[in-house]
């Protein structure tokens, strides 16, 4: 006889906490599902603010970098938050609020209206990732993190493939103006973060099971850390663990430049594909729906960009390589969260997920109006891949110094 036939209430017990497992996993994927919504949208909305407010690239550039930058600020300090009061609570309040923020966005009359609320949502929808992993990591144990997180960032690819395709049924389908790209969207987000709040639970011990006992430190001085301090550690306590910790250091430089690689891919692609002359091409797919190939292709992996610079922005053969693109560029992406409750144990997952989405959004949230400029400059669109390119190889260079 096994174990489960001698002990058939621990079988069902384990078949049970299998069952809450997943549906957390699940849950926080739904609610990511819809968050980028709130904030992936912009580079469509960029062609018509630049028709009403004749505003420059660059400019532009510029919003996108304050919404980046209030991003990464948030993730420094709300993953923290996290580990402090729950990545439950905090994720739906980011849903909510984000929702909120770019509604006042779609009423700018200007610059500083615009870049004000865009900002602010910045911070807002940093109320969302780390919170997620913080809560994921409370139910699985270091052995299937790897796989939970792949998941979980496939969910984030595929919230660009909706953030996507919502921006252009407002566009092209509803016939709308670049306001309701902030207004239309976001009301899914919203009710993500609330189905997410009321089916998601925080730990296993809230639904009557066991805590995992193998949060997965590697670090000897950290294990020794978290058993004297356990659930009573202090936010200065978390932060100083993370950050003395050299190898998740490492980890965020690398995935900075992966982000500043990403989002130029996200925020600028749309507007290569929807320049003045997008109804002109070879392709007898309409350019905004190429640009879908994007972020499907960040769903499901930077070689690639050379390749894309060297095509016509309206090519057929610009959809592969886009999807192709995408999927090198975002692909890594999964193995570097994982990395975080790994090297510093599951009670400062959350703070240390935001301490490395801070880097990672601090590379991107500087390109942007680098490469705003650079459009500017040069009349020529099909830059953007160089700029991914070489973004890319200084991310794969830092990373070959990461160690478990």
């Amino acid at each position: 006889m096994n174990r489960a036939q001698t002990m058939p209430g621990l079988a069902v017990r384990t078949a049970s906490f299998r069952v809450a497992q997943w549906r957390m996993l699940l849950a926080a994927m739904f609610c990511y599902l819809f968050f980028y919504t709130g904030r992936q949208t912009f580079g469509f909305a960029i062609p018509g603010i630049q028709a009403e407010f004749g505003l420059s690239k660059e400019t532009l550039g510029w919003a996108s970098a304050a919404m980046l930058w209030a991003y990464a600020i948030g993730q420094a300090i709300n993953g923290n938050l996290a580990d402090k009061f729950g990545g439950r609570r905090i994720m739906t309040l980011g849903a909510v609020l984000s929702c909120a923020a770019n509604w006042v966005t779609s009423f700018a009359g200007g610059f500083t209206s615009l870049i004000l609320p865009w900002g602010v949502n910045g911070y807002f929808q940093a109320l969302g990732w780390a919170p997620g992993s913080r809560l994921i990591s409370n139910w699985w144990s270091a052995g299937e993190r790897g796989k939970v997180y792949g998941f979980y960032t496939f969910a984030a690819g595929c919230a660009s493939i909706l953030s996507y395709v919502t921006s252009i049924v407002v566009l092209e389908v509803l016939q709308l103006e670049w306001r309701w790209i902030f207004r239309l969207p976001v009301l899914l987000m919203l009710a993500g973060g609330i189905i997410f709040y009321l089916v998601a639970r925080e730990r296993p011990q809230d639904m009557g099971f066991e805590p995992l006992a193998d949060t997965g430190v590697a670090n000897t001085d950290d294990k020794l850390q978290e058993a004297a301090y356990g659930e009573v550690e202090t936010s200065a306590q978390r932060y100083k663990a993370v950050l003395k910790n050299a190898r998740l250091i490492i980890a965020a430089v690398s995935l900075g430049f992966q982000n500043a690689a990403r989002y130029g891919l996200i925020v600028w692609v749309p507007v290569h594909f929807l320049g003045a002359n997008w109804k002109s091409g070879d392709s007898m797919i309409d350019p905004k729906w190429i640009t879908v190939a994007l972020p499907v292709g960040m769903a499901v992996g930077a070689a690639t960009s050379l390749w894309m610079w060297s095509l016509p922005p309206h090519s057929a053969t610009g959809l592969v390589a886009l999807f192709l693109c995408g999927f090198f560029v975002y692909g890594p992406a999964s193995s570097f969260w994982a990395l975080c409750p790994d090297l510093v144990g599951a009670k400062r997952a959350g703070t240390a997920t935001g301490v490395m989405n801070f880097s990672s959004y601090l590379f991107a949230g500087l390109a942007e109006p680098m490469i705003g400029r650079l459009l500017d400059s040069s009349a020529n669109t099909s830059l953007i891949f160089i700029v991914v390119t070489s973004a890319c190889l200084c991310s794969a260079a830092v990373a070959m110094f990461i160690r478990r």
